[in-house]
């Protein structure tokens, strides 16, 4: 969890400096990748679980998820 924290000696330059890092960090961090690699889809309807990158992609990139279709965090 990243958290900024705004001081009352911090200029508005600094914290502007500061939410770009952050930003480019979660660039790189928050991949669809690294997505599939922290979540898995129960699917109920067919009683299945999707580990697969490709599965998991196919199933979030749809407008709405089936009823009976989870995505859910590996932790």
């Amino acid at each position: 969890m990243l958290v900024l924290l705004k001081d009352e000696y911090m200029s508005e330059q600094s914290i502007e400096q500061e939410v770009e890092l952050l930003n480019e960090m979660l660039f790189h961090v928050e991949s669809m990748d690294n997505f599939c690699k922290a979540h898995e889809v129960f699917d109920l309807n067919r009683y299945k679980i999707y580990q697969k990158s490709k599965q998991i992609i196919q199933v979030v990139r749809q407008r709405e998820i089936r009823p009976f279709q989870f995505v859910s965090n590996k932790n």
